[in-house]
């Protein structure tokens, strides 16, 4: 994302409260992943629409601020033949979480039948949910936790992705605004290039 369009989306974002609610979210999902009993974060997306984005980006966040619960396993609705171990979780995966796991789930559209139903085993296990998505009632009344985004479109939905990582990433003495700053510098510096 450019500095233009970065500008132009935080000017429509300014009152709206978005910030503070992707705050709390992100707060949500850093103590869901690291209190005592917790044994990890599934992080799932629609049919449609797979997460790797949001996958990579708390990785490497998980990396950078030392709380490694929060790479997350991807699960995922079509699992290619002879997938790495590590992207070769299926659908079945959300139907044998239990206490102390996490499932987010991230939905830009409409979840499905089949995803709900597996969302509802897992918080049936004991699993907390958690959803980022885009107003889905169904989904909602599923979530723990959630963050309905009120803007349209694929690139306020991604920003959204960037801002719950960083979040969840910030330490929860209020590092969030420097963790804003680093990432608003990444998405608006120029591509380095490699010769």
């Amino acid at each position: 994302m450019d500095a233009v369009r970065l500008s132009a989306l935080s000017a429509s974002l300014a009152g709206t409260g978005l910030l503070d609610v992707t705050r709390a979210f992100g707060g949500a999902l850093r103590r869901s992943v690291t209190r005592r009993s917790a044994t990890g974060l599934l992080l799932v997306g629609t049919e449609a629409y797979e997460p790797w984005h949001l996958a990579a980006h708390l990785d490497e966040e998980s990396i950078a601020c030392g709380v490694g619960a929060l790479a997350p396993l991807l699960v995922r609705h079509r699992v290619p033949p002879g997938a790495p171990a590590h992207l070769a979780s299926g659908l079945h995966r959300l139907h044998e979480a239990r206490r102390g796991e996490t499932v987010l789930v991230v939905a830009p559209d409409s979840a499905g039948e089949g995803l709900l139903e597996r969302v509802h085993d897992a918080r049936r296990g004991g699993a907390t949910v958690l959803a980022l998505d885009s107003g889905d009632p169904e989904l909602g009344s599923l979530a723990h936790e959630r963050l309905a985004v009120p803007v349209a479109g694929e690139g306020p939905f991604d920003l959204v992705q960037h801002l719950v990582g960083a979040a969840a990433t910030a330490p929860p003495s209020g590092g969030m605004r420097s963790r804003l700053a680093r990432l608003a510098g990444q998405l608006t510096a120029p591509p380095v290039l490699h010769w």
